[in-house]
């Protein structure tokens, strides 16, 4: 039974081995009284605790997790505890996005001396989870459906981009087509009111390339199943930072990948167009002009203003240009400076907790587990290895159940923590309409702000922040627990 009053809680903590571990020997050694509720793990060093770990914790039904490691600078393998500072602090400002109280988890520093120490920081947190009760769970919330409002004010002027230079696009692709094995960019798909990938290899496939608010597809996604090989890509200024990620991370070269680009005015929400389309056997016609598109199918216009329509990440875009690239047409759209909430994430923004839970129960009980997500994702290139599909570690069941499906969730978006360059194909390719995209959207917000705005995918030298440190952070506290 606990020492503190009332039932016991579930409590787990993740401790380094070399310090906190010994810390808390120490204080058993002293006959420190302590509180029982924790469950101690012992891990080689606290750079070893995964995010995830803390996630399956308190999706699993634990009411607290708590971390504790050596201090900065006296780590036993250096710099490992350096690295778990800003994954964890990411972490702690994710929860919240989940409807999980950022209270219930804390991560702390404690040597192998410092028995008294590890006594005041388990008896506090323990104490502080007491008062905050046992944990809501996933399954017990009231599933909640809500859809984000999405008459927003964009940075920029949407169209339809019909006075783009793409001629002229074509005719420097034409160029340079006998240098590169492929060129990759959009053509029409079933009709004009769809387009799919092009793989551009011969003159008569660059005269298909296609440019207009249709074309909502990344072609990134394709380019390190081309790695070795000289390729070329046309890219909106989203898709260009996927491109600079994936050199960031060396998963392709510079010198292998030719980048073309034409200014981009927004792209459709395709998912509101096909549901206003509804079922039909013909397209009749697609109408342009500078605002918006008019599709005829079955007799029947249907019109979509870019304004109203757009998809949601077009309304705070400020990178409408490709921010790089080796031959660019056009002119330059002005940005409006301003910082815009994503749809998505500020409907979560005004929720409560609780509110939030219910969201997630909500929205995950509507999820089929395919992982188009996953396969549509720029950035998440580890699909032969992904952990959803591993039996070893078997992290995950194939349970068809709301937690299991929020833990892969957050397994992606953790995975893309400092990488995600928020070009929304996640949540396009959903097939059911998940507003998944916040996720990463929450993480890339937490992500700039304690690392003096980073974003990812803006500069091929740059280091993403997860993957480095720094000594003393600036925007990190050091979790004393004085």
């Amino acid at each position: 039974m606990s020492v503190l009053d009332g039932k016991e809680l579930r409590i787990v903590g993740f401790l380094c081995n070399w310090c906190s571990y010994g810390g808390a020997d120490t204080a058993g050694v002293a006959r420190a009284t302590q509180p029982t509720d924790l469950r101690i793990i012992r891990v080689p060093c606290s750079g070893r605790v995964d995010p995830l770990f803390v996630i399956k914790a308190l999706l699993g039904g634990a009411d607290g997790v708590l971390v504790s490691g050596c201090h900065p600078r006296d780590c036993h393998y250096a710099a490992g505890n350096f690295y778990a500072r800003r994954r964890l602090e990411v972490l702690k400002q994710f929860l919240p996005v989940l409807g999980i109280d950022d209270r219930r988890f804390e991560y702390t520093w404690v040597s192998a001396s410092e028995g008294q120490r590890w006594q005041q920081v388990v008896t506090l947190f323990t104490e502080r989870i007491h008062k905050l009760g046992p944990a809501p769970q996933l399954e017990d919330a009231e599933p909640l459906l809500r859809v984000a409002d999405m008459a927003l004010t964009a940075l920029r002027p949407l169209g339809t981009g019909q006075k783009a230079a793409l001629d002229e696009l074509k005719a420097a692709v034409k160029a340079k087509l006998p240098e590169l094995d492929c060129v990759i960019g959009w053509q029409q798909g079933r009709d004009a009111a769809h387009t799919v990938p092009l793989f551009m290899r011969t003159p008569e496939d660059v005269d298909k390339l296609v440019w207009g608010p249709f074309n909502v597809n990344n072609p990134a996604v394709y380019l390190p199943s081309f790695k070795g090989k000289k390729v070329g890509i046309v890219v909106k200024g989203c898709d260009s930072r996927s491109v600079v990620e994936l050199l960031q991370e060396n998963l392709i070269r510079r010198e292998d990948v030719t980048i073309f680009s034409l200014p981009c005015e927004g792209t459709l929400d395709m998912a509101r167009v096909d549901q206003e389309l509804g079922r039909y056997k013909i397209i009749d016609k697609v109408e342009y002009d500078e605002a918006g598109v008019t599709v005829t199918a079955d007799g029947t216009a249907h019109r979509f203003c870019m304004t109203d329509c757009a998809q949601g990440k077009c309304y705070g875009c400020a990178m409408p240009s490709a921010v790089l690239a080796d031959e660019s047409f056009g002119t330059p759209v002005q940005v409006t400076p301003g910082d815009a909430a994503p749809p998505e994430l500020a409907l979560l923004d005004s929720m409560t907790l609780a509110e939030r839970l219910s969201f997630w129960r909500g929205q995950m009980e509507r999820c089929l587990r395919c992982y188009a997500c996953r396969n549509a994702c720029p950035m998440c290139v580890c699909r032969d290895y992904c952990v959803s599909d591993s039996r070893d570690p078997h992290w995950m069941t194939q349970e068809d159940s709301a937690r299991e499906k929020l833990f892969f969730q957050t397994i992606h978006a953790l995975h893309l923590a400092g990488r995600c360059t928020g070009c929304g194909e996640c949540q396009r390719a959903c097939p059911v309409g998940i507003p998944i995209l916040a996720l990463r959207q929450q993480i890339a917000r937490a992500v700039a702000q304690l690392f003096d705005g980073y974003r990812p995918g803006c500069n091929p030298d740059d280091v993403p922040p997860l993957l480095g440190y720094e000594v003393v952070e600036k925007n990190i506290l050091e979790r004393d627990w004085k």
